[in-house]
């Protein structure tokens, strides 16, 4: 199944399933408030449409808009390890994004006024549906909720002030999450399924999830070891190699872009750049 958080077309946020272009609203004055607390409550399936709207009727938001935690992972296919000179590492590098840094598929990534080193990194979002601490890897899998596209749009001179990534990593804007999120039935087996990104119509990057250094079952036990894990934390687990820093010239995104993030199952998530 789809499921996404959207506006109704009065304005008002809801969240719903999408079949065949058709949203069928979940929120009910009997239902759990928002996408996360109807996954913290292990009742996406059993939930009740109110009204339905067509796809085109309704405005996205995030697919989760309020995680508690959202983790990323640095460096987490061979080739952008490569193209960075970063060191082999027995661990997974974790950074944080805040929740305000995200934006919705089809809206605009603002290239801040204090830089113009705007940079691409699509990447797989693991939303986690069962929480707990000190997850097993064995059973880090049954702990995911489903899967969306993501892209983590990264100011590098910022990024490049020290070695600590935070500042360049949270912009507002600079984190597109969406359109929607696929649950692990319906998008099935990910290791040949590619993470693709176009910038323009251009692919930039292209590589199957399969590549990961650390596969997504590692990374959950590992966070899940120094943190609790919640239901509707976002785990954006790395991007293969191909990032605008890296290239000859650099290519950075600029007004008037497009850029594309197309994972199999999960979509493409779109977004235009703007100026801030």
């Amino acid at each position: 199944m789809k499921y996404l958080s959207f506006l109704r077309p009065n304005g008002t946020a809801s969240y719903g399933r999408l079949e065949n272009d058709i949203v069928y609203d979940l929120k009910t004055d009997s239902a759990p408030s928002d996408l996360k607390a109807a996954i913290a409550d292990n009742v996406l399936s059993t939930l009740e449409s109110s009204e339905t709207f067509a796809y085109s009727q309704i405005s996205l938001l995030p697919v989760i808009p309020n995680p508690n935690k959202i983790f990323c992972v640095g460096h987490n296919y061979e080739s952008h390890r490569k193209e960075t000179g970063r060191d082999e590492v027995a661990n997974p590098s974790i950074f944080i994004r805040f929740a305000d840094s995200l934006t919705a598929h089809k809206s605009e990534i603002l290239m801040p006024k204090v830089s113009t080193s705007l940079d691409y990194e699509g990447e797989l979002a693991v939303v986690i549906g069962k929480g707990g601490r000190a997850i097993a890897e064995a059973e880090a899998m049954n702990h995911v909720a489903g899967y969306a596209c993501f892209n983590d749009a990264s100011i590098r001179d910022w990024q490049w002030h020290t070695r600590q990534f935070t500042p360049g990593k949270n912009f507002p804007t600079t984190g597109p999450f969406g359109p929607y999120m696929v649950t692990p039935d319906e998008a099935g087996n990910l290791e040949h399924v590619h993470v693709i990104t176009r910038l323009n119509g251009e692919v930039m990057q292209d590589q199957p999830i399969g590549d990961m250094i650390f596969p997504i079952a590692q990374i959950i036990a590992y966070v899940s070891a120094f943190t609790p894990l919640s239901p509707g934390d976002v785990i954006v687990s790395g991007t293969p190699g191909g990032v605008g820093a890296k290239r000859t010239p650099p290519v950075w995104m600029k007004p008037g872009d497009t850029i594309e993030v197309e994972i199999g199952p999960m979509g493409t998530l779109v977004n235009c750049i703007a100026e801030e």
